[in-house]
């Protein structure tokens, strides 16, 4: 029988890549782990936990304005100092990191700070020069944005960089119109930058419900983002002052301080080495596996956004918790792919969860739509006519809820209870035998018609 450095060699350290390392070796495995980074990933590192905290941050800049009509006295001017912010975000960024770093070192995972490339089905290469070998290898290594080839793309940055610049640019032009242009596009704007977004297509958020992505371009616009759509980039031109002029399709070139390209995400598999394994990609470079996460290569595994399925930092820790359990703790699992929840960190966030209206038409044939269009009792105190959105999709036969979309505030943290409810298989009518809880927003769920 074969004998291996490690039961398990785990390539990438963000979310799904640790909780399988964790996992693995708690059931005894031996298991090393290797981050040319830093250990947390693009969740962690440079994605959703220092967003989060900018979208705390950006609320403030209405909230201030909103506390006058609750009685507070504010300046018409509050001072932000985006530095402040930054450093703190990054403060707390390196604290999760150690907290990331010292679960791994609990749990006797060995942590190797180096670039690992496969060389084998069994073989890996460190950029020490050092090959080790392990029975199994994990590639958990995720996903970077995509920057388009246009002339003068090197003057644009991406996410990664957002969260370092020196200052909140006075005009930023964001492309792309998915959940992360959205969302800076939202906390610029509250930073007081003049945000333009421009999209090749004339619909944001494709996936998500019609009703809820409309209601968000509409609040979005009164807010002053400016959407420039059916616009491809042809050029980013740096001019003598500084500024960048950008030359786009169907519309007139704009000046701006910075753009931002939030146009997709690509798997990080190049020059990883995996032909050398025989695992076979698909034709945008991610890795293809089967239900228990195992590549072409029999030795081989793969979770999380290199496998580009659900690219969501919850999916890629389901995926390496059922790898780690499924091989090393005698427990095969395997990810539930259906009524995942997702949010969108606008202003005001959106969430969902389940099947579009449209998506529920074109499979189920009858479906009942109920709706809750309404004014946030704060948004009305304030003088402000932001309007939430709530929307339930139904079986017309069955009265099984199917599709749960809102917009408002503090959609996500209501819609996570009310996902389990539509993952439980729910009907309307046990929605409505639920006394309402007021006075909240969430009581609209129970309330619809």
């Amino acid at each position: 029988m074969a004998t291996y450095d490690y039961d398990l060699f785990v390539i990438g350290a963000g979310s799904g890549g640790t909780r399988a390392a964790r996992v693995a070796a708690a059931h005894g495995a031996k298991v090393a782990i290797a981050e040319e980074y830093r250990i947390g990933g693009t969740c962690v590192i440079r994605g959703c936990v220092p967003k989060k905290l900018l979208v705390y941050g950006a609320h403030f800049a209405e909230d201030l304005k909103d506390a006058k009509h609750f009685g507070w006295d504010v300046p018409d001017e509050c001072a932000f100092d985006w530095t402040r912010l930054r450093d703190n975000v990054f403060a707390e960024v390196d604290r999760i990191n150690q907290a990331y770093t010292a679960t791994l070192e609990s749990h006797g995972v060995e942590i190797i700070a180096e670039r690992a490339v496969v060389t084998g089905p069994h073989d890996v290469r460190l950029t020490g020069g050092r090959t080790v070998t392990a029975e199994r290898i994990l590639v958990a290594v995720g996903a970077r944005p995509h920057v388009p080839s246009c002339p003068g793309h090197e003057h644009g940055i991406t996410s990664n960089e957002a969260f370092h610049l020196d200052a909140v640019p006075k005009r930023i032009l964001i492309a792309g119109a998915g959940y992360i242009a959205n969302e800076f596009a939202g906390i610029f704007n509250e930073f007081k930058a003049r945000v333009t977004l421009i999209n090749r297509s004339d619909v944001i958020l494709r996936g998500y419900d019609e009703s809820i992505r409309d209601r968000l371009l509409q609040i979005s616009m009164t807010k002053g983002l400016d959407f420039r759509f059916n616009a491809e980039f042809r050029g980013i031109d740096k001019q003598a002052d500084g500024s960048l002029k950008v030359a786009m399709t169907n519309h007139e070139p704009i000046e701006v301080d910075c753009v931002l390209f939030a146009t997709g995400r690509v798997p990080n598999t190049d020059d990883l080495g995996l032909d050398a394994a025989g695992v076979e990609l698909d034709d945008k470079g991610a890795i293809k596996v089967d239900d228990d996460n195992r590549s072409s290569c029999d030795s081989i595994f793969a979770v999380g956004d290199v496998t580009n399925r659900v690219q969501l930092t919850p999916v890629a820790i389901r995926e390496g918790q059922a790898f780690a359990d499924s091989f090393y703790g005698g427990k095969p699992t395997k990810v539930d792919y259906g009524c995942i929840p997702s949010a969108v960190f606008s202003h005001p966030p959106m969430a969902s969860v389940g099947m579009t209206e449209g998506e529920a038409k074109s499979k189920l044939g009858a479906v009942k739509v109920y709706l809750s269009d309404f004014r946030a009792m704060k948004n009305v105190l304030a003088g402000r006519n932001e309007r939430a959105l709530y929307k339930m999709i139904c079986d017309g036969d069955t009265g099984k809820i199917v599709g749960l979309h809102m917009i408002g505030p503090d959609a996500p943290e209501i819609l996570q209870a009310a996902a389990i409810a539509v993952k439980a298989g729910l009907t309307k009518d046990d929605f409505d035998a639920t006394v309402a809880l007021h006075p909240t927003m969430a009581e609209e769920l129970v309330l619809m018609k």
